[in-house]
């Protein structure tokens, strides 16, 4: 068990949590959300004892062992691979150290042998003679392949670093297990997987994650941060969110229920109050009024952007034609021959085990890299607006947001501009910030100005929804339902390609599948099933 106690946290004049008393048990899995900014990531800091609280403090039980997903990618680039997952769990990395470094010393001596029989005790304990095999089933779990576990984590790329990551913070069945956004960059064989590690873990889970679907299959509980606050609620974030919408109704009802009765007593009250016959219902009623009160309802410090894409003109019905298209990168064949042929209205989603052949396909349909072979044509009457995964160069300049957008739109006009910064929650000074100092999710919020100031009719998004918090995703998840155009775009949020695809595409260096399904069905389809492990062998 973890738990808070009147937990609060300063930063300078702002208090980010403020006496926090919440209690985590085992054998539950909790998400925990809010807004971006809300703290999140620093509260999961805080329960890991990486950030002192201002006040207040958190209590673990007794010998319980909590294990964090790391964040940084470079801390264990001196250790093999194996050997980090090992590492997740310190207490038998720590005997294995100085169990061998005894056995190695050439003066070996009585003292050696006591304690090296304490600590073969203890690493049989903690179950030691299994941790190179749990390590190593672990890392084929998250998709590293056998021959890279004695590889040095520095020559590993940086998705393969996020697996092994992830299979550190699982090893060893730690008591309390803390994730900090667990499906970044995996692909949706592996986010399966690891869904039913996580329902079948039989201890305590705190997670944050944009991944709707993925908190709907793991989570029995929801922790929702707000105003400083953090509440408990039972059930997914499905649950959360209808139940939650649901009170709030209940309390705007019954609120405007006690308005009316307040109203119809003042009237009764001033007309009769000074009528002798009605003076003592007058009074009577008086009372009933000073007892009614309405309840506060606090508004919500979530806010959602008004996401929405508007075509200047309709596409004709040729829309992109792609032939024998074919890329590599440092000799490693991304693709090979792909053609395609788009059909007006199409929402195509390109999955697959890694992102880099879709990403850069999407670099060379806007331009951005080339083809080594192949070609491309779009039609004549479509536009393009880009959503890459990397925007950095985007917001290098020192100008101000209504400057910044100003530079993409065909209307100068100021008010024009501020309207579109208006719909991305950017309203009066906010529209005056610098871009070069904007959040990650700020900027993103921005490329969606750029992309809908355009009136684009194709839409190319690589990873969208990284960044964002679940109420931007919903709200760009909606927006790409409604858009009349076509879109291509890579994602691995489940419930977002599901509820926008009408046709799955998945780029291997050995071939693709081009399907008109839905992702669901493409999941579970046997044939699919069977040609997508081919492609994987």
């Amino acid at each position: 068990m973890i738990s808070t106690s009147d937990l609060t946290l300063r930063f300078g004049s702002r208090d980010l949590f403020e006496d926090v008393n919440i209690i985590f048990t085992p054998g539950n899995c909790y998400g925990l959300i809010g807004a971006n900014g809300s703290g999140k990531s620093t509260f999961l800091k805080i329960l890991s004892g990486d950030i002192e609280p201002s006040k207040g403090n958190v209590s673990i039980a007794t010998g319980k062992r909590i294990a964090v997903l790391k964040q940084d990618h470079f801390e264990f680039d001196e250790f093999k691979v194996l050997e980090t997952v090992i590492m997740g769990h310190k207490r038998l990395y720590d005997i294995m150290q100085e169990k061998d470094a005894i056995y190695l010393k050439p003066d070996f001596n009585d003292e050696d042998g006591i304690r090296v029989a304490e600590l073969e005790c203890e690493f049989a304990e903690l179950n030691g003679w299994e941790a190179n095999s749990q390590a190593g089933m672990l890392l084929d779990c998250v998709g590293i392949k056998t021959e890279l576990h004695d590889s040095p984590m520095s020559e590993m790329s940086g998705n393969d670093k996020v697996r092994v990551l992830l299979a550190q913070a699982l090893f060893g069945s730690p008591d309390i297990l803390l994730l900090d956004e667990p499906t970044n960059h995996l692909d949706v064989d592996t986010i399966m997987w690891l869904e039913e590690f996580l329902i079948n873990f039989e201890n305590t889970v705190i997670i944050v994650s944009h991944d709707r679907q993925f908190l709907d299959k793991v989570c029995t509980h929801i922790a929702d941060i707000d105003y400083n606050k953090i509440q408990l609620y039972t059930g997914n974030f499905s649950f959360w969110r209808d139940a939650s919408q649901l009170a709030l109704k209940q309390k705007q009802d019954q609120n405007k229920k006690t308005e009316e009765k307040m109203e119809e007593l003042k009237t009764f009250i001033a007309r009769f109050s000074a009528n002798a016959s009605k003076s003592k219902q007058a009074t009577s009623r008086k009372n009933v009024l000073s007892k009614l009160t309405l309840e506060e309802i606090k508004p919500s410090s979530r806010k959602s952007p008004y996401i929405i894409f508007k075509s200047e003109r309709e596409a004709g019905d040729n829309i992109l034609h792609i032939e024998k298209l074919s890329k590599s990168i440092d000799d490693n064949i991304l693709f090979k021959n792909f053609s395609l042929t788009v059909e007006r209205g199409e929402k195509i989603a390109f999955v697959g085990r890694d992102n880099l052949a879709a990403s850069t396909l999407f670099d060379i349909l806007t331009k951005e890299q080339k083809a080594d072979k192949g070609s491309f044509k779009w039609g004549v009457t479509t536009t393009q607006a880009y959503f890459p995964k990397e925007n950095s160069k985007y917001f290098e300049d020192d100008l101000n947001l209504i400057d910044w957008l100003r530079q993409y739109s065909k209307d100068k006009d100021e008010n024009f501009i501020r309207g579109f910064l208006g719909k991305m929650l950017f309203s009066g000074e906010e529209s005056l910030k610098k871009v070069n100092v904007l959040s990650g999710g700020e900027k993103v919020r921005c490329m969606f100005s750029k992309m809908m100031i355009t009136g684009a009719n194709v839409l190319i998004m690589d990873e969208p929804t990284n960044h964002l918090d679940l109420e931007s995703i919903e709200a760009l998840n909606n927006a790409l339902i409604t858009f009349p155009g076509t879109i291509l775009f890579l994602s691995h949020d489940h419930q977002f390609i599901e509820s926008i695809a009408n046709r799955i595409i998945e780029l291997t260096p050995k071939g693709w599948i081009n399907e008109q399904t839905t992702y669901d069905q493409y999941l579970i389809d046997p044939k699919i099933k069977k040609r997508r492990a081919a492609l994987y062998e």
